[in-house]
């Protein structure tokens, strides 16, 4: 009856991989649809996004959630609709935080391109609310944001908060374009939006065509670790007229 068994399961190599290759289908179908999509909605084209590749599927069952968490979905997200030409601002721009443990060079890989799930590609910043915080140089006309937190597994974080501004110190015209800090435990405000769960598509907000320079990424932790970790910010916008 032992050799039977032995004979009827999968390796378990393969039922690792399945998995993981079906996500990664996923993700080049998601890049391909943009791509491929039509101008649509008058002068409006999809957002393209480079993907990283999958880390996970599916959730723990023993994982504890509360009642405001989006459930995790297993189909590709559509592609958003944007003005044609947009470019991602973020590159090269100055990144400044909270934590003053994150030094410039450790900052930098916010925006280095680099969206893999591994240890290498995160950053790691303090307990307690912390924020990552993007000048871009000159005003900027925003219409997409993209964050990928740390992916490397089925996680929430908590009080993801995006505000812009017009000055460093975020005092002046401070508007808020996402908040799931739905008890405002971060003192920002009580939050509308959901929280949810981080994957290889990482967050993608629709900043309306808001005009500022400074841009603030706040979280505090996740239901993995009190840690705040980030992987990687896009910005889709132009130059503000």
């Amino acid at each position: 009856m032992t050799n039977k068994m032995n004979t009827t399961r999968k390796p378990l190599w393969r039922r690792m991989m399945l998995p993981l290759l079906s996500g990664l289908t996923l993700a080049v179908l998601n890049l391909f649809l943009a791509q491929s999509l039509p101008a649509a909605d008058g002068d409006q084209v999809p957002l393209a996004i480079k993907l990283p590749p999958p880390a996970f599927k599916g959730t723990p069952k023993d994982l504890q959630l509360g009642p405001n968490v989006e459930p995790l979905s297993d189909k590709p997200r559509p592609p958003m609709m944007v003005p044609p030409g947009l470019k991602n601002v973020a590159t090269g721009s100055k990144i400044t935080s909270s934590d003053k443990n994150a030094t410039s060079d450790i900052l930098a890989k916010v925006t280095d391109g680099d969206k893999d799930a591994s240890d290498q590609s995160i950053i790691f910043l303090r307990k307690s609310t912390q924020w990552v915080q993007l000048d871009l140089g000159s005003p900027q006309e925003l219409f997409a944001i993209v964050i990928w937190h740390a992916h490397n597994m089925a996680k929430v974080y908590h009080d993801i908060i995006v505000q812009v501004a017009d000055d460093p110190d975020f005092i002046e015209n401070v508007r808020t374009i996402f908040n799931n800090d739905v008890d405002n435990t971060s003192g920002l405000g009580v939050g509308t939006h959901r929280e949810y769960f981080e994957t290889y598509e990482g967050k993608l907000i629709d900043a309306k065509g808001a005009k500022a320079r400074y841009i603030r990424f706040y979280s505090k932790g996740s239901t993995e670790s009190a840690l705040n970790e980030y992987t990687e910010v896009e910005v889709y916008g132009r130059p503000a007229k």
